[in-house]
């Protein structure tokens, strides 16, 4: 079982470090098996944050033997990270461990020198210092979270839940992520990045919810911007400005990555020709959809189907 070993440090961001820990406790397979199994570990027995004292019941050598080891973020960028932990990093990614941060947990994976030469983020607040701090890292403030093969970072508080979630995608498929995303009251994977926190203020009475639902459940139908602007009861220019707003991104490039998503599921948990799963998620044509597909999923649909096909449960 692929195990998670999650590093608190003295000073670490209580949310940060909840996130993992619900994300992948709660993921289970098609069978209800848990996918994962999850450490704690720190340093010293005792690790404080801002409000209270952690017990951890593993040490650093847990380090050693974890698939994926994540970095939750620390109140205080400036203390020095010890070396102990430094060493226990770099000797678990020359193992070949996935190392990953959240939040200001990339100051962490900076000092170790493993982000040197790669695109890193962390939350928008402190990305100018982490640059300042280590510019051999490209720093990018505004994206929810770079993946970069075995690094990943993310940016600040709920980019975590991002991060986590896409994870499991990663190692499970869509039917497994969409199911913790769903225990997580989260959407599985957001549009957008972070910057769109930064620039845009919240929106108020101007949600596309109502149209957001609409659109998911009629993926199967042609749709361009002025049907849906129709649909939502305003022009094609303000659709587009609160469709920025809110979400990070266009509407049809919204809707191409739902109708996606869904075919990924219908990819994993069903038994429906390739053509005929093109057909049901609206692409004109079952070219056009494997051409989509392989450049937004990066293979070919009937390789993420030999890779995440759930096993169909035997009739009684």
């Amino acid at each position: 079982m692929h195990k998670i070993a999650i590093l608190a440090l003295e000073g670490f961001v209580p949310f940060d470090l909840s996130i993992p820990c619900e994300v992948f406790e709660r993921a289970r397979n098609s069978s209800g098996q848990p996918c994962y199994t999850v450490r704690v570990c720190a340093e010293t027995t005792d690790v404080r944050s801002r409000n209270f004292t952690l017990r951890a019941d593993w040490g650093l050598k847990e380090l050693a033997s974890a698939d994926t080891v994540l970095i939750p973020g620390v109140d205080d960028v400036t203390v020095p990270v010890s070396p102990r932990v430094l060493k226990a990093l770099r000797a678990a990614w020359t193992r070949g461990a996935r190392l990953g941060s959240i939040c200001s947990g990339a100051f962490v994976l900076a000092a170790s020198g493993l982000l040197d030469g790669r695109r890193a983020t962390t939350h928008w607040l402190c990305a100018d210092e982490l640059a300042r701090r280590h510019p051999r890292i490209a720093v990018d403030a505004n994206v929810l979270f770079v993946d970069e093969g075995r690094l990943i970072t993310s940016a600040g508080a709920s980019a975590g839940l991002d991060m986590c979630l896409h994870l499991v995608h990663r190692d499970h498929g869509q039917a497994v992520a969409a199911d913790a995303a769903r225990l997580a009251v989260a959407p599985l994977g957001r549009d957008g990045g972070q910057s769109q926190f930064i620039r845009h203020p919240p929106p108020n009475a101007s949600s596309l919810a109502a149209l957001l639902d609409w659109m998911s459940a009629n993926l199967d139908r042609a749709l361009d911007v002025r049907a849906l602007a129709r649909q939502a009861g305003m022009s094609e220019r303000t659709l587009a400005r609160r469709f920025r707003d809110q979400t990070g991104t266009t509407p049809l490039q919204w809707l191409l990555t739902r109708r996606i998503r869904r075919a990924q599921e219908l990819l994993e948990t069903s038994t429906l020709l390739i053509d005929r799963i093109a057909q049901t998620t609206g692409f004109e044509s079952p070219v056009s959809f494997r051409s989509r597909f392989r450049r937004i999923v990066g293979i070919s649909p009937t390789a993420y189907r030999q890779r995440f096909k759930a096993p169909m449960e035997k009739a009684s």
